[in-house]
């Protein structure tokens, strides 16, 4: 009722610890302000909301007050989780805001818990409430309460939520340590045993060594283990060796070794690493013996350069260091005056540390052979190693010829074999050498070449030791045709010594030998033969008929070029004509003129337009030296008609000049005609200005004047401004006023034809575009500029000089009156002035 108050026992000071409980135990004193919400709680005492209200009122009033309306509250509502989350969260923050430590309020922490315990009574199954518990016993160093409520929580809550409660659980564990920690971790790995690794790594920071190793092991060998940190196998195997290496004493459950000899089968891309790691073992369980042996096997193991310089490195700094130990024990035993290392241990250490530098160009080598079995060059680096050891020499070079598959040989291994019997060569050892080339040439190489190659080098040993008769028989050998037929040379199912009688390298190196140490005859034979398995190329061709000239055979070394000419055809015919031909005529001259016209005309019988020229001309110089004119000029007149066409001007401009200087200037009328009409426009635009020309010099000033006319059908007045100004001078100096408007009304009509050839005009306007790199338009839209209609429409220009003069920029100086008129009859004619 209202203005009842009921009577409230205070805390004293002294029972402080205390105070909270028995203000909670008590009732709240109640003012005249709570009236209206005491009411309200009478008549709805189940409504949260009423509670809620009641609680905002008290926010202000002292913390024992509060808790005695929440205490109501969760005593009617006992489910609400609004009711009893504020409630614990205001005790908790009660608590924390003081800092009061647990030692000296152990009875307060404790109502805290009672709180939490008897909310979750009801209200289990809420993961938070669990959370906030555990965060708030965390902080109390009651570690078998902790891990018993970590228990109650997971035991209480769904496997769906238990992750939120392992997350505080295993971080609290992972602080405490300990037997607590290992036994919690074991029970996550049985729900999460991806997680391992976290396992490990607490393993390793107890120093469980034994056990982290077992661990990895395990999760190396499931093949279905997902690391969640993102770890390949390798990482897990680097860190396994890691543990096993840093600590092998403390390892014991597993075999070390092996796992480590298994790993270096594994990633053959870090053995180097590897195998280091399996010395460090080794060293520090004091086994040095152990440790260089592995080292051993090791740099003599790897295939990789990498790895040998990591293993090599590696174990020539634990010779040093074993060394420098030994020495500064015996300068401390020097000191204290006890009996040192004994001597020979340390001279025996320093020489093998010696011995290993010595011995790493080999290792070396060996490593890139392991890689490359068929690398010739390394090979013979080896060889170079070995220096002036002989029988080391030997060895590697048999080893070599052995051990390298002829098909798959990286480099020349014929240039092997060589280097082989020079060796025994410069050796004093010819026996041997013969030995080793004959071996070499029963190999089946890559190619036929190859095989040639080792036949001249035998050759050659035996030149050089002046063998003479033994060199022509060993090249008489490697050049026995093979008893099979129709053999291709680049068959490459067949060995290399059956296509070897077809290598010209081999036959040019014979006939070489021949002409040097043999006779004229066999020399010739051996020419033949080439000639008869028709291997030879135009070289041999010239340099047998060399021969045979040099040894005055004449007549079989032109019957030489005749069997090359009938052999290649064109265009490799052409050029031994040329050779034929001339020499031929160095030798006879005219004596032998039919003989001479019938090669000449046996030449150009068949050949083609594009190489005809040279011989037409050197066939006409034949005659004009030492046969008749006439027959010249008939050669020359053929070739103008045969030539190609881009040589047809050249030639008839040749011919002109040749038929002015026999027969004289009238007799070029004719030619100049014909060439007029069989020469593109461009060439017969030239060659009617030189008729026109001749005709003016020779007075017959009509005849130019037609030429000139004839001439005008295919020059453009816009394009070949030359042939109308030398037309225009031309009339200047020789014609009248009717002649002039002739040229004039010739002009505008081939203008005007021009103008309306469209196909014409587009192929000029491209050449002139292309010409001046100048952008444009297409060829039609050019013409429509170049005419007075707009695009699109084709009209004619008009007849008038004033119209020419509009539409082309050149008109006005075409039809302008001559600034220094030479003719003093110059007649002056107006531009504008009517035909």
């Amino acid at each position: 009722m209202p203005g009842e108050k009921k009577a409230a026992t205070k805390p004293t000071k002294s029972a402080a610890p205390q105070a909270m409980e028995v203000m909670l135990e008590d009732s709240i004193n109640i003012s005249d302000k709570d009236v209206a919400f005491e009411e309200d709680l009478l008549r709805n005492p189940y409504s949260l909301r009423h509670w809620q209200r009641y609680l905002e009122h008290h926010a202000t009033s002292p913390i024992a007050q509060q808790f005695v309306v929440y205490e109501r509250a969760v005593k009617e509502l006992p489910g609400s989780y609004k009711l009893w989350k504020a409630y614990l969260d205001q005790r908790k923050q009660h608590l924390t805001k003081r800092k009061v430590p647990y030692m000296k309020a152990q009875d307060e922490w404790e109502s805290v818990d009672d709180c939490y315990e008897r909310a979750l009574v009801l209200l289990h199954k809420m993961p938070r409430i669990w959370v906030d518990y555990l965060q708030h016993l965390i902080a109390t160093p009651r570690i078998t309460k902790i891990r018993r409520v970590f228990d109650k929580a997971l035991r209480a809550l769904p496997i769906t939520q238990h992750i939120r409660i392992w997350h505080l659980y295993l971080a609290w564990a992972k602080e405490i340590g300990g037997e607590t920690a290992l036994k919690v971790y074991k029970r996550y790995l049985k729900l999460e045993p991806n997680h391992g690794e976290d396992y490990v790594d607490l393993l390793v920071s107890m120093e469980r060594y034994d056990e982290a190793a077992s661990r990895l092991c395990k999760m190396i060998n499931n093949e279905q283990f997902q690391s969640m940190h993102g770890k390949s196998h390798y990482q897990l195997w680097r860190q396994l060796c890691d543990i096993i290496c840093s600590h092998p004493k403390d390892v014991k459950s597993i075999p070390i070794e092996n796992i480590i000899r298994s790993g270096i089968r594994r990633f053959t891309d870090q053995t180097g690493r590897l195998w280091n790691d399996l010395a460090k073992y080794w060293i520090l369980l004091n086994h040095f013996e152990k440790a260089r042996d592995v080292y051993e096997e090791a740099i003599t193991s790897v295939m990789t350069v990498r790895d040998f310089t990591q293993v090599f490195d590696t174990y020539a700094e634990f010779e040093e260091s074993v060394i420098s130990a030994k020495m500064e024990a015996a300068e401390a035993a020097e000191a204290e005056g006890e009996e040192g290392v004994d001597q020979m241990e340390l001279d025996m250490r320093l020489m093998r540390l010696e011995r290993l530098m010595e011995r790493r160009p080999f290792l070396v080598n060996e490593v890139l052979l392991r890689q490359n079995p068929n690398s010739v060059h390394e090979w013979q680096k080896r060889v170079e190693l070995w220096g002036e050891n002989a029988q080391k020499v030997v060895d590697t070079y048999t080893q070599a010829v052995t051990t390298i598959h002829p098909k798959k040989a990286d480099g020349k291994f014929n240039g092997l074999w060589i280097k082989f019997a020079k060796f025994y060569e410069e050796g004093n050892d010819l026996m041997s050498a013969r030995t080793i080339f004959e071996k070499a040439t029963k190999v089946n190489y890559k190619t036929v070449n190859d095989l040639a190659d080792v036949w001249c080098e035998y050759a050659e040993m035996e030149l050089r030791h002046e063998n003479y008769d033994a060199a022509l028989q060993v090249m008489g050998r490697a050049t026995i045709p093979s008893k099979q037929k129709n053999i291709a040379f680049h068959d490459e199912t067949l060995p290399v010594q059956i296509r070897v009688y077809k290598s010209l390298r081999l036959w040019s190196f014979y006939v070489d030998l021949e002409e040097s140490v043999g006779t004229v005859d066999s020399t010739k034979a051996v020419y033949d033969k080439i000639l008869e398995i028709k291997i030879a190329n135009p070289q041999i061709i010239v340099n047998y008929a060399n021969f045979l000239e040099e040894n005055k055979f004449f007549e079989d070394s032109y019957k030489v070029y005749e069997r090359g000419i009938d052999l290649f055809g064109y265009p490799i015919a052409f050029e031994l004509w040329n050779i034929y031909l001339l020499k031929f005529i160095e030798r006879y001259g005219g004596t032998k003129l039919e003989r001479t016209r019938d090669l000449f005309e046996q030449a150009i019988e068949k050949v083609p337009a594009k190489h005809a020229k040279s011989l037409y001309l050197m066939y006409g110089n034949l005659e004009e030296t030492h046969g008749l004119a006439r027959h010249a000029m008939s050669i020359y007149d053929r070739a103008t008609k045969v030539v190609a066409p881009e040589d047809r001007a050249d030639m008839y401009h040749f011919y002109i000049a040749k038929a002015a200087t026999m027969f004289g200037v009238t007799s070029t009328r004719e030619i100049y005609e014909r060439a007029i009409e069989v020469l593109q426009d461009k060439d017969a635009r030239i060659m009617c200005m030189r008729y026109a020309d001749m005709e003016r010099k020779l007075g017959e000033i009509d005849r130019a004047r037609g030429i000139y006319a004839h001439g005008s059908q295919f020059c453009d007045p816009r394009i070949t401004q030359d042939y109308w100004q030398t037309w225009h001078d031309f009339e200047v100096q020789h014609g009248n006023e009717d002649t002039f408007k002739e040229m004039l009304r010739i002009k505008r009509s081939v203008q005007v034809k021009f103008n309306t050839d469209v196909s014409y005009i587009t192929a000029q306007m491209l050449q002139t575009q292309e010409k001046s790199k100048t952008a444009g338009g297409d060829a039609m839209q050019t013409l429509d500029r170049m005419t007075t209609g707009g695009p699109g429409e084709m009209t004619f220009v008009k007849s008038s000089a004033h119209s020419v003069q509009q539409t082309h920029g050149q008109a006005e100086e075409e039809l302008a009156a001559p600034a220094a008129p030479v003719n003093p009859d110059e007649i002056t004619i107006d531009d504008d002035e009517d035909i």
